[in-house]
């Protein structure tokens, strides 16, 4: 499967979508409680970066997989050209910090996943989504 038929997927089952990346606004829920975030222009280059990060992981997009996907990325992007993204690495530090109080085994162990690996930041986004999942996987070393 490419990356673009694995992201689509990944769109259609979290109703998501690439147009989305534009928004103005950001909206989560937290329980019952809708809440929204402005999506700043540093959140806007990044997303595209984390959308193929949870494609080529396999992490949910659950508070504990968003735990996951966060300390994954601290990881493996510390030291990549995502140092740039001030604004993931806030998100990023936020839900690891969420993750270490809810599921704290399994954000450590992402984590550690993720010093083994690159990011698609040091790849490049258009070159990742050129791929085939498989390729980009092994490409960031998560096989």
């Amino acid at each position: 499967m490419t990356v673009v038929e694995a992201r689509e997927a990944y769109f259609a089952r979290n109703g998501f979508s690439a147009a989305a990346y534009e928004d103005r606004w950001v909206r989560v829920r937290i329980g019952p409680i809708p809440f929204a975030f402005p999506n700043v222009a540093s959140r806007r280059r990044a997303i595209r970066f984390h959308d193929l990060h949870h494609v080529a992981t396999g992490y949910a997009t659950t508070w504990r997989g968003e735990a996951e996907i966060g300390a994954w990325e601290i990881a493996a992007t510390f030291g990549d050209r995502g140092l740039r993204y001030w604004a993931a690495w806030l998100l990023n530090l936020t839900m690891f910090t969420i993750g270490l109080v809810i599921a704290p085994r399994r954000v450590v162990r992402a984590f550690r996943r993720g010093r083994r690996c690159r990011s698609v930041y040091r790849i490049g986004y258009a070159v990742a989504l050129a791929m085939d999942v498989d390729v980009l996987r092994r490409e960031l070393g998560l096989e």
